[in-house]
């Protein structure tokens, strides 16, 4: 797997995951909604709805990855799969590392540092 099939895969159930700080960002910054609404709007998705949107997260990455497998390595079967199960596992587990890490310096670096430019949090 290159680099740009990894990226591909992983990049956009990373922000699906995490929209639940990453809209009240994008409000401010589109001038949709005030700093407060956008602070208390933060505080009740990543308080309250974070692992819904990790789960949704986590099931378009399982979207992408039986993409990925159909149209990029032609796996369409049972016994194609048995036959690759090793390629298959290691991609998984590939993914998933890549798509957590993805995670973590999206949430908690690039949204953390944008929030904090827009004074959202301290």
């Amino acid at each position: 797997m290159t680099l740009k099939e990894l990226l591909k895969v992983s990049s956009i159930p990373v922000v699906v995951a995490s929209l639940c700080c990453l809209s009240p960002v994008v409000l401010v910054l589109f001038g949709l909604g005030t700093v407060g609404f956008a602070s208390s709007l933060a505080d009740t998705l990543y308080g309250e709805y974070k692992w819904y949107f990790r789960g949704a997260g986590l099931v378009l990455m399982a979207l992408s990855l039986l993409y990925y497998f159909r149209r990029a390595k032609n796996i369409c079967t049972l016994d194609q799969a048995k036959r690759q199960r090793n390629e298959i596992i290691n991609t998984v587990a590939l993914v998933l590392t890549v798509g957590i890490l993805g995670y973590l310096f999206f949430l908690y670096v690039v949204v953390h540092f944008l929030g904090v430019w827009l004074n959202l949090w301290e």
